[in-house]
């Protein structure tokens, strides 16, 4: 059975890696073909699709629309999606923390709050460049950082928040050293595939036609931000007809619980990263993909592309607050590796070798801390864990 598994995962590494090089341009949003797309079950997107975006001419109602009829967003707008982007002027962090600083060399960072925006600078004590933050990216339970514009050109910054250490060190990712100018030191320059990218994956609708359209966004995921827009959704249930269109399973609308596991696997991690995505990132080596759960799950011995007891969602609600306690997901574990006389239809693996039943994910999930990122995430290559043993790549 192993020799199978692993056969079966090298054929669909080929067919994905096939299938990215013939569709390398966006898809158009899924929500203009529900239908067709529902009725197979796996999914394959194109390296630089996002179920963010927005095709031409759809039309966003918001979550107070979907509230009519989905009691699912009544939780899902407080979610760490939900919140993936803020206004400045929303953002609880900023206005938890009206002033900010941080030393590196000779550059002395400040964000200031003033009214309702907040005011990023950097100086050498003789010149000083500063913008208003635009939007706040990240909840800030690992860190928070900002976008910034200046000159015309869109910057990440150089230092972000952390809540661990409630201040500013560098951006996970930037140089840890000081800059050799002063423009260097106010952030990284983003180029356009860098800025549509970030806005994709913590907004909704801002980029549409491969163009950003930051005046028709949506700070975070929204329902429609996964699920398309809902015009067509609402419209349509509605209808005179809708008993008769229910029956028929036409809904004009995305569900990604119709794909099986290695299409939801996808569909996450056209945002939190997949196992191709992460064969092209040079800097992806190492303990800093430990924070790309799906590119992560993949090496999983148990990870199998049918089986939902080990897709995302089967531990995930989307719709929900993330659950912290170790002890929630036992269920989850138990559910495919539980003795054999326990299962009567469906697949199971073999139980604990230590005999235990709870906090499984503290054994088989351990975290990693990031150098400087001051939190630790949790692996999702779940796994028997040796003492010393260096961390799978």
């Amino acid at each position: 059975m192993k020799v199978i598994h692993r056969v079966t995962k090298c054929t669909v590494i080929a067919l994905m890696l096939g299938v990215f090089v013939v569709l390398w341009h966006p898809l158009k949003s899924l929500s203009q073909s529900s239908q067709s797309q529902s009725a197979g079950k796996s999914f394959a997107p194109a390296m630089e699709w996002r179920p963010t975006h927005a095709p031409a001419n759809a039309k966003y109602l918001g979550n107070q629309v979907c509230a009519e009829c989905h009691t699912q967003t009544e939780t899902q707008h407080s979610t760490p999606m939900g919140k993936a982007l803020e206004a400045v002027a929303e953002s609880g962090i900023l206005k938890a923390n009206p002033k900010l600083s941080f030393k590196s060399g000779n550059y002395l960072y400040s964000i200031t709050r003033q009214g309702n925006q907040s005011v990023y600078a950097v100086t050498d004590g003789t010149e000083t460049l500063s913008a208003p933050i635009l939007y706040s990216f990240g909840q800030g339970k690992a860190g928070q950082t900002y976008v910034l514009e200046l000159r015309g050109k869109y910057y990440e910054s150089r230092v972000s928040f952390y809540n661990e250490i409630t201040g500013l060190d560098y951006t996970l990712g930037a140089p840890r050293e000081p800059a050799k100018s002063l423009l260097e030191a106010f952030g990284r320059a983003m180029d356009s595939l860098d800025t549509k990218d970030c806005f994709s994956c913590h907004a909704t609708a801002a980029v549409s036609e491969r163009q950003l359209q930051l005046d028709k966004l949506t700070p975070g995921i929204t329902c429609e931000g996964c699920h398309g827009g809902g015009e067509n959704h609402v419209a349509l249930m509605k209808s005179k007809s809708e008993r008769t269109t229910r029956g028929s399973g036409e809904m004009a609308i995305l569900n990604p619980g119709h794909f099986d596991t290695e299409g939801m696997t996808q569909f996450c991690g056209s945002c939190h990263r997949t196992w191709a995505q992460v064969q092209l990132m040079k800097e992806a080596r190492g303990v800093v993909n430990v924070r790309f759960q799906p590119y992560r799950i993949f090496g999983s011995k148990c990870y199998d592309f049918d089986d939902k007891r080990i897709s995302c969602t089967a531990c995930h609600n989307p719709h929900e607050e993330m659950k912290q306690e170790a002890t929630f997901y036992d269920a989850k574990c138990i559910a495919c590796h539980r003795k054999p006389e326990v299962a009567v239809t469906t697949k199971t693996y073999a139980t604990c070798k230590a005999g235990k039943t709870r906090k499984c994910v503290s054994c088989h999930m351990p975290e990693y801390e990031i150098p400087g990122a001051h939190h630790k995430f949790t692996d999702h290559w779940i796994r028997i864990v040796t003492p010393g043993e260096a961390y799978p790549n």
